[in-house]
């Protein structure tokens, strides 16, 4: 059992990753880059209405996104930072989680290492096994699978690996990803209103 289960005081999350979740990736040859700049920052459709739907269910919202462009000197913190004052503005979002690593860190917060949710954990007291991820790659999936959170996977159809282990559902969109956490969390508050 995971650290907190049956204690249903505890908080619960949705961690949603950043680019192809809440953004629109920039996608080229079939692979996902994040946005460069404000400027080239596009909410997805639907977003702050299925945020809101999440926020009253009583779901705390974190944001875990890997933005190793920071390690590679491709972009820096203060144009991230700007990108999520922009989100912040338009989505109930909680806290953001970043890791700004690249692989050959070897760090424990860069996905598919859990490390960004145990912070949340951490810091909030968050139940993971009551918790949700919606990712949109395999190393989102791979890490809220290790943080034993239920996954959700937002299939792009990118050129790349898949999830090693199968998600708990895989959906074509983030409305989509909202719908089924709010059908298959426990305790929701929604008053009937999916």
């Amino acid at each position: 059992m995971g650290v907190g289960a049956g204690m249903n005081s505890a908080p619960r999350a949705v961690f949603l990753d950043r680019d192809g979740v809440l953004n629109r990736a920039v996608v080229r040859d079939g692979k996902p880059y994040p946005p460069a700049s404000v400027a080239e920052l596009e909410i997805v459709e639907g977003a702050a209405a299925g945020m809101a739907r999440l926020k009253n269910l009583r779901f705390l919202l974190f944001v875990v996104t890997n933005q190793p462009d920071v390690a590679r000197g491709k972009q820096t913190l203060d144009e991230i930072h700007a990108m999520h004052t922009t989100l912040r503005q338009t989505l109930p979002i909680d806290e953001f989680f970043i890791c700004p690593h690249d692989d050959r860190d070897g760090c424990q917060c860069r996905k598919p290492a859990p490390g960004l949710m145990f912070e949340a954990r951490e810091r909030y007291g968050i139940d993971l096994s009551r918790s949700f991820l919606i990712g949109d790659r395999w190393r989102d999936i791979d890490a809220g699978r290790v943080a034993g959170c239920r996954t959700v996977w937002i299939d792009c159809r990118y050129h790349e690996r898949a999830p090693s282990a199968a998600p708990d559902a895989r959906v074509l969109s983030l409305s989509e990803a909202v719908d089924w956490i709010v059908r298959n969390s426990e305790g929701n508050d929604d008053c009937g209103h999916q």
